[in-house]
Parts: C-alpha cells; sequence; structure tokens
C-alpha cells in the first residue's frame, strides 16, 4: 500500500471535514473577502453570511467524511500491487473531490435563496 499517496488523497475530504467543524464551531465573525464562503448571497448580510456557514459546514462535514470513506475503500479495491497511487489514478480521484467540493456549493446557495432574499433579508415565509 502507498501510504504517501493515501494521505495525498485524504487531503481534500480532510479539508472539507476540518473546514466544516471551523464554520459550525467558530465561523468567521465578520463578513470578509479573505476567509469564509464566500458567495454574492452569504455575503449580503450579516445573518445570511451566519447561515451560510453553518450550512455549508454541515454539508462539508457530511460530504468530507463520505469522500473520505470512498477514498480509502477506492484504494483498498484499486491501489494493490500499484507503485503510486498518485501515478496511476490520483489525478482523476482529485479531480472528482474537487468537483464535489465545487458541487457543495449548490445545495448551499439553494438554501440561501429559499431563506433570504437578493439583499440579505430573510423571507418570510408565513405570508
Amino acid at each position: 500500500m502507498d501510504w504517501t499517496g493515501l494521505c495525498v488523497l485524504l487531503l481534500i475530504p480532510a479539508v472539507m471535514m476540518l473546514l466544516g467543524a471551523i464554520f459550525l464551531k467558530r465561523p468567521p465573525r465578520k463578513i470578509n473577502d479573505w476567509f469564509g464562503y464566500r458567495t454574492r448571497r452569504a455575503m449580503s448580510s450579516q445573518e445570511a453570511w451566519d447561515f451560510a456557514h453553518r450550512t455549508c459546514g454541515r454539508i462539508w462535514l457530511r460530504w468530507g467524511a463520505v469522500l473520505a470513506v470512498a477514498t480509502v475503500l477506492v484504494v483498498l479495491l484499486l491501489g494493490r500491487g500499484e507503485a503510486s497511487l498518485l501515478s496511476s489514478w490520483g489525478g482523476t480521484a482529485v479531480l472528482l473531490q474537487c468537483g464535489v467540493m465545487i458541487v457543495s456549493t449548490v445545495p448551499v446557495d439553494q438554501a440561501l435563496k429559499r431563506n433570504f432574499d437578493q439583499d440579505g433579508h430573510p423571507i418570510n415565509k408565513e405570508n
């Protein structure tokens, strides 16, 4: 087994889980251009910013864990006898992981759209 390759392939799921935990426990307090879940709708108000980080944190924790388990399973199934996981199919795995990370913005933005208007004001669902 190529332990170095496995560690490299687990970086993206680990980062997703780490940032997910940070976004849930200690999200960026103020809207900023440097760190955090930064989409136009998320940055439209402090309330939307906080909501986006809670939502993204939950999704990244779950999806990161699923990616980590899937990566380990694929490595166990395909990695036997390989000189290096990274040289054989690691690039494809990393691209797929990045794709999952990018696609995870879709449910966050959908939740923002359901709960906030374009100006970041909560949508009153009672009316």
